[in-house]
């Protein structure tokens, strides 16, 4: 008898500008504090997926505390204590199966984020109302009819910033 494939409904969390821009020359384009705070009250105690640039972006290029941290790597010989370290998106699955689906989230790069998008079924996107310059990019979800928005806070401000969390959902 075939075994059905299992499906995934896994999250992403990212921040994006006005260009679903996430990053430029390996780092942030900008780190706003509640951001950062919604980041932590949402990942700790779950499982985090990311590529190993986005590990060694990092404080000391060291894997989250208090998450499972999930790191994707093409690299053979890469190796980092706390993290689990998968060669492919298919090995990262199979990893991922032993988890709860809704405390799994995608944390980045801009080729993590791709390569999930199908597997995934929310994401929390703190959206940003400022094109930077820009090297990344997260996939426009409002370009694609599959996802919609669930959800918006209020804009809010950092500085000079505008920006509200959106939370999508796959139809």
């Amino acid at each position: 008898m075939l075994q059905k494939e299992r499906s995934f409904f896994m999250n992403m969390i990212v921040a994006v500008d006005s260009n679903w821009a996430i990053g430029h020359k390996g780092k942030l384009l900008v780190s706003i504090p509640e951001d950062m705070q919604f980041f932590r009250r949402e990942t700790t105690g779950k499982v985090v997926v990311m590529g190993r640039k986005t590990l060694e972006s990092f404080p000391n290029g060291l894997p989250l505390k208090n998450r499972v941290n999930v790191v994707i790597t093409k690299d053979k010989e890469y190796n980092v204590k706390d993290a689990i370290i998968c060669h492919s998106i298919e090995e990262a699955l199979e990893v991922l199966k032993q988890y709860n689906d809704e405390d799994i989230y995608v944390i980045g790069g801009e080729s993590v984020y791709r390569q999930f998008l199908t597997y995934c079924s929310v994401a929390h996107v703190t959206k940003i109302n400022y094109s930077y310059d820009a090297d990344t990019y997260f996939p426009n979800l409002d370009e694609m009819d599959e996802w919609t928005i669930e959800e918006s806070s209020d804009e809010r401000t950092y500085f000079d910033l505008e920006y509200e969390f959106v939370k999508y959902v796959k139809k």
